[in-house]
């Protein structure tokens, strides 16, 4: 059981809950000071102990033994959840883009696009025009059209088979249930580890302090507001509060401000921050070392998420 629980997101399968403790803690200590809790930060990491924070770690539910070329292959009906995540960031970066050059160019992007796009060139063809869109924007611009098809292959896999797969979401939350106890006053989740935590918090039952969540795809309607438990989507009951961070020009968290999305936010749901992670706006270490999230963590852990 643990103080804090850590959730992390997609695209961790090669490391574990010890590499990414050791990754994220330093982080969040950071954040905790630059709020101005030194000793909070201390606690957490230059004095940790057993139990202050631990990762709830489920990468490893995502490998198969002796998987070769092809394990991230998606089904046709995936392939169409690709165009929909796909254009859905587009249309994300033409909104909240911070550059006007990108809120413009993918404003253009989703002009030539027209109408669905590839629809007589099969299933698989048809993301190809959206990613080549996507290419041609920040954080993919520099990388080329296949590493755009392989992040979102990567991301709608594994986010799929959370939303999809009954056996891979009942392991996710058994992994993420080992660490919450009546101690548990914050569960973080980053990316598709904010969805985890967010059903957890619902799932445990009991008061707690603060639920955070950063970079979240909560707000994603094509592929998992709608996918998410309970349904219809609510602020878990006895959260006392839930803060969302979103850096403007991280595509994943396709709706910053999630309150209009969730019933019961009045007073719970601190939504539509934006905070600013440079080069990598989906870097889960470079959410967790602002000040707003060490803010946050300090008020829940020093006076029990009473303001």
């Amino acid at each position: 059981m643990a103080r804090i629980v850590l959730v992390h997101g997609i695209a961790q399968e090669q490391k574990s809950a010890d590499t990414l403790e050791a990754e994220w803690l330093p982080s969040l200590a950071g954040g905790i000071r630059l709020a101005g809790d030194a000793a909070l930060a201390d606690t957490l990491w230059r004095d940790a102990r057993p139990g202050d924070a631990r990762m709830a770690f489920y990468g490893d539910l995502f490998l198969k033994d002796g998987q070769q070329g092809g394990a991230d292959e998606l089904t046709p009906d995936e392939w169409a959840l690709a165009e929909a995540l796909a254009a859905e960031w587009l249309r994300n970066a033409a909104s909240s883009a911070s550059s006007e050059a990108d809120r413009n160019r993918a404003k253009t992007e989703l002009d030539l696009l027209g109408g669905p796009a590839g629809e007589t060139q099969g299933v698989r063809a048809a993301a190809r025009p959206v990613l080549n869109a996507l290419v041609r924007l920040k954080p993919f611009a520099r990388l080329g059209v296949a590493f755009a098809e392989r992040v979102v292959v990567k991301a709608l896999k594994q986010v799929t088979l959370y939303l999809t797969d009954e056996t891979i979401r009942e392991r996710v939350q058994a992994r993420v249930a080992e660490h919450i106890g009546p101690e548990t006053e914050a569960i973080i989740g980053h990316s598709l580890g904010s969805v985890v935590a967010y059903e957890a918090a619902h799932l445990h039952g009991r008061p707690l302090p603060l639920l955070l969540t950063l970079g979240s795809p909560l707000g994603l309607r094509t592929v998992v507001y709608e996918r998410t438990r309970p349904q219809p989507p609510s602020v878990p009951p006895g959260v006392a509060s839930w803060v969302n961070l979103a850096d403007r020009d991280d595509l994943v968290a396709a709706r910053p401000d999630l309150s209009g999305l969730f019933p019961g936010a009045d007073g719970v749901l601190d939504s539509g921050y934006t905070v600013d992670n440079g080069a990598k706006p989906h870097e889960a270490a470079f959410y967790l070392a602002k000040r707003r999230t060490g803010e946050a963590l300090s008020r829940a852990l020093t006076s029990g998420g009473q303001a």
